[in-house]
């Protein structure tokens, strides 16, 4: 039984990310914003075309990179943090939902905790090519554990006095919440957008 089922060839994804990281955002930006906002902010990115229908497929790494530069610029830093945090949480719940197996879910919600999160940072890493693109991930599994992002697509060419990779801190902490433990809270440690080598991310509970 495949832990994490994802239907696209890994040798075609060079610079390439999961269609979540538009179709969440959108959705989380209409939810907090209405409709109006989704467009002009999609038309300021450049992505008016997905205003008539959602990717469904692997999009270019510089799409999600245009529309996280788009809410900062057009939202502030810290609303563009919220609408990719909830973003990132609805991400989470569509993996759960279409792309980790419920006998998967099952077995590791009566894991202990500490060996529940071993198993799902192999899962997470053997399927990041889906969602850093040509960035690179990293998991280390002793506690805390530290999930490490270099050159993520989130925060590539932004300089801020704060974390910015809220998409990737609220999907992390939502698969966290449902299979290893509900009172898990992730935070990003270190941003390369702040000057730091990587983006680390802890989950802690």
């Amino acid at each position: 039984m495949a832990f994490w089922d994802i239907r696209v060839n890994q040798k075609n994804n060079q610079g390439r990310v999961g269609p979540n990281a538009i179709i969440r955002v959108f959705e989380a930006l209409e939810t907090r914003h209405g409709r109006d906002e989704v467009e002009s902010l999609f038309r300021y990115a450049g992505l008016s075309r997905y205003l008539g229908a959602l990717p469904e497929a692997m999009v270019d790494e510089q799409e999600a990179i245009d529309l996280q530069r788009a809410l900062r610029e057009k939202l502030g830093i810290e609303e563009a943090r919220a609408v990719s945090r909830d973003a990132g949480s609805r991400t989470g719940d569509y993996l759960l939902a279409r792309r980790i197996p419920r006998p998967a879910q099952a077995i590791l919600s009566i894991l202990p905790a500490k060996l529940a999160s071993r198993t799902l940072l192999k899962a997470i890493q053997g399927n990041a090519w889906t969602f850093v693109g040509t960035g690179v991930f990293e998991a280390d599994p002793s506690f805390p554990p530290r999930l490490k992002i270099t050159d993520s697509p989130l925060c590539r060419g932004a300089q801020a006095d704060q974390p910015l990779c809220d998409f990737y801190a609220g999907t992390f902490e939502r698969l966290y919440r449902r299979l290893v433990h509900p009172g898990t809270v992730v935070t990003e440690v270190a941003c390369h957008a702040n000057g730091a080598p990587n983006c680390v991310f802890e989950a802690r509970w």
